[in-house]
This record gives C-alpha cells, structure tokens and sequence, in this order.
C-alpha cells in the first residue's frame, strides 16, 4: 500500500454516480409501486451500496482502511434510466473516491439483481466520479509561482563548514514539490545580532517567504526564536501550533519545538528545526496550505 503518513488529516468528500437502465416502463412501475418480488429495490440496494462503501479496502488491495463518517446514497429515475448518486465523506489522510464509486457499483449491482427476473434488458452504465474535494489538491489556487522566497540556515558548525547543510537542501526540495523556489540562500551562525539583522534585510528587500533552519531547540545556542520573534509584527501561532500538532503525532519530541512565525512588515518569516527530519515534516505539515496567507493578505491590500 502506498505510504499516507506524511499526509494531514483533512476533511474530505467525494461524489459517484452509476446508471442502470431498464428496457420497459413495466420494470420502474414495479420499483416505485414496490412491486419487484425480491423486495423494494431503493431500499435494499441503498443497504447494499452502504455496506460497499465500508468494505471497500476489503475487495480493493492497495485501498487504505478509512473511517466513513458520513455515506448518502439516492435514487433518481430519469424515463427509463436510474441514476444512483452516492456521497461520501471522512476527515482522513487520504481520499474517498473509490469509496463513493465502489458504492455506486454495488448498489447498482444489486439493483441488477433484483431486476433480472423481471427484466432481461437491464445494464448497467457510466460508474463514475463526478467531483471530490479536499486534501493539497485543494490548495493549488492559492500557490503563486511569483513569491520571492529566501532560505537561511542556521548553524555554527555548517558556517565554520565543518558540517555539510542538508536542512536548507531538503528546504528547497520541498519548495520545488510546490513550484516555489528560493532566490536567495545563506548561512549564517547561531548569533543573535545576526540573526536579527537578516531576517530585517530581507524584509526591506520585499521578500515575501524567509524559512530560517535550526536554532529552534533548547540548547544553549538555539536562540532563532528569540531573535525573529521581536521583529515580528503580526504573529501567526497558528502555523507552529499545526507543525507541532503533526510532528507531536510522529514523534513526542516535537513539543520541544519552540518555532515561531508571523510577518515582519510585508514578510512571512518561518523558523523550522534544524534537523533535515524536522524539516521535512514542518514543510511537509504547512504546505501548501500556509500559503493562503499571501492569497488573503493580497485580498487585503485590494480591499
């Protein structure tokens, strides 16, 4: 199965619909007149179709076991046509659409088989996905190929080069998934003053993303917090509150995270941790969803 942990949960819906046709009128008189002699045809295959929907990861092998937390399945005849719509819903890391479809399949399987011995021209069409929604997909209107970002690392032994960078690499790897792309990169020491002085000339240079690495912990010389965080003029604790929510889930060190963000001016700054691991869940944890903020930010400024 393909791996979904570095997903977030989120809140996810999907749509499928399915067709079944029936060759005489006699055959919808008896489903609406609850004639069929196996029983009522909406009802029994609306069951059916909801107990396909739970036991999808059951039949289909590389489908997660997800919790459905919502299923809603309706019958519309159309002349001689029933178009079956199934809804579907979960907040989870991956999507419901198979789901949804594969309740429509069975519910109009099992309408088939209640059918055939009335009607030998009954068939089945068109299964089908008609929308789904949430997840990063949902976000891909809110990233701009325009934003000016900038990555800082944060280090004293990777300054003194007796470390090689692999934080600030795994940055701008996570960026590129994105179609975002750093113009500026640097490393600088765990210093106070210079950390400061930094973060203050990207802002003036009109940068909009800054992602400082490292200097996030509680040793002695991680003070990226301490030195960002005056600075800030609107802070966002929403952002490090998510980074930590996912990496508290992933491992229960991330509590001792002590990141902050928000903007200084008309720049968002991010502090990240220092270790490449860390990197990659935080990025992985705030994007592409933080990048709304420039969407409402810009919406602002038209206002």
């Amino acid at each position: 199965m393909v791996n979904i942990t570095h997903k977030n949960n989120s809140l996810r819906k999907a749509v499928a619909t399915a067709i079944i046709s029936v060759s005489d009128l006699a055959t919808i008189e008896a489903i609406q007149n609850k004639k069929v002699p196996k029983g009522d045809v909406f009802e029994f295959s609306r069951a059916a179709g909801l107990l396909g929907i739970k036991k999808t990861s059951d039949v289909i092998p590389d489908c997660h076991p997800l919790p459905v937390e919502f299923a809603a399945i309706t019958h519309k005849i159309d002349g001689l046509t029933v178009v079956i719509t199934v809804e579907v819903h979960t907040i989870y890391k991956t999507g419901v659409e198979v789901e949804a479809m594969h309740g429509a399949a069975v519910t109009a399987l099992t309408m088939y088989d209640m059918l055939k011995p009335l009607d030998k021209g009954v068939e089945i069409s068109s299964i089908r996905l008609q929308s789904k929604s949430g997840g990063k997909t949902d976000f891909k209107k809110d990233i701009s190929n325009g934003l000016r970002c900038a990555v800082v690392v944060c280090s004293d032994s990777v300054a003194a080069g007796k470390k090689e960078d692999q934080s600030g690499k795994m940055i701008l790897q996570k960026l590129a998934q994105h179609h975002l792309s750093a113009s500026f990169q640097t490393t600088i020491r765990d210093d106070f003053d210079t950390i400061q002085s930094t973060a203050k000339q990207l802002s003036e240079e009109g940068f909009n993303l800054v992602l400082f690495t490292g200097g996030t912990g509680l040793s002695p010389r991680d003070i990226t917090p301490d030195a960002i965080r005056p600075l800030i003029d609107r802070e966002i604790p929403g952002i490090m509150e998510a980074a930590r929510n996912y990496g508290q889930q992933r491992t229960a060190f991330a509590m001792l995270s002590r990141g902050v963000a928000g903007f200084i001016k008309s720049t968002l700054v991010i502090t990240l941790p220092g270790s490449p691991r860390g990197v990659e869940e935080t990025m992985d944890a705030l994007f592409p969803y933080v990048l709304h903020v420039f969407k409402v930010a810009e919406g602002m400024r038209h206002d």
